[in-house]
């Protein structure tokens, strides 16, 4: 038996790049798998948005693991849309044990004093308030499954260290870190456990597009992904410029799974030690 045998997750933003990874690592273990995405544009995001095509093709490869799967396509800045899409995904399959809150963004790179409102405002909105909403869909359904249960929320290593020019994704990356460690609280009496998982490059669509390559090569006209490497290697303790999004989905696993059943309320770096990097002289 896998390690996620008969257990339900729910996974926020599934639709590619690390959320996919998520619901693959975990219906490879035996869960079966409620995954939405907004599959669409959202306004002040540059790069390619994620395609109900892209969410077809992750609910065709946990079906492809023999796991049951439910999708529905919501924002999470809509808690109603998202509670309605869960609650008909746990009344199909039975009941929930996971949530992974892994949807967001990134948007516009500059000093904190010359982002515009819309672009601070959809960052925390989706990156931040998006989980919130994530998690208030979901715990009643953890807490009515229980006793136990795991909601990890992704966070990165912008949610412990002061980015400069992305203030308004440190604001919310860190914000996932406090609701975590308030939801570990709250939920202890449940026996679920909170955990925030803070990754740092991964190589999806949210770095390997033209406008995240144009921040790392300024010099360059039009700089590719591979143009930006030696600056993505150079954020790192490890002289390499990412991670895989297999690597942070093991991760997740770990806690999602009875492996990680007495450790809560912890911020877990999965960052080729970004977070600790000496940056003196």
């Amino acid at each position: 038996m896998g390690r996620m045998e008969g257990k339900v997750a729910f996974i926020t933003g599934a639709a590619r790049g690390q959320g996919r990874a998520h619901a693959l690592r975990l219906a490879g273990e035996g869960a079966d798998i409620i995954a939405t995405d907004l599959a669409g544009p959202v306004d002040t995001v540059s790069y390619a948005p994620a395609t109900s095509e892209d969410l077809a093709q992750t609910v065709k490869a946990v079906d492809e693991l023999d796991r049951r799967v439910v999708h529905f396509t919501a924002d999470v800045r809509d808690f109603d849309a998202l509670k309605a899409g869960l609650d008909a995904g746990v009344a199909e399959l039975g009941g929930l044990d996971v949530l992974v809150a892994n949807a967001g963004i990134i948007n516009s790179v500059l000093p904190s004093w010359e982002l515009d409102e819309a672009n601070w405002q959809t960052m925390i909105d989706i990156n931040l308030s998006g989980v919130w909403h994530s998690t208030k869909a979901a715990v009643p359904h953890l807490i009515e499954r229980g006793p136990g249960g795991s909601v990890i929320l992704i966070s990165s290593t912008a949610g412990l260290r002061g980015i400069p020019n992305i203030a308004h994704y440190n604001a919310a990356k860190h914000g996932v870190l406090g609701l975590a460690r308030t939801l570990a609280n709250e939920l202890a009496p449940h026996r679920i456990r909170v955990n925030s998982v803070h990754p740092t490059n991964v190589r999806t669509t949210m770095i390997d597009n033209e406008f995240s390559a144009k921040i790392y090569r300024p010099d360059l006209e039009r700089p590719t992904f591979e143009d930006s490497l030696e600056a993505l290697a150079n954020i790192n303790m490890w002289d390499q410029p990412y991670l895989d999004v297999a690597d942070v989905a093991n991760a997740v696993l770990f806690l999602a799974c009875e492996e990680s059943r007495y450790i809560t309320g912890i911020a877990l770096p999965v960052d080729l030690g970004m977070s600790m990097k000496y940056s003196g002289a």
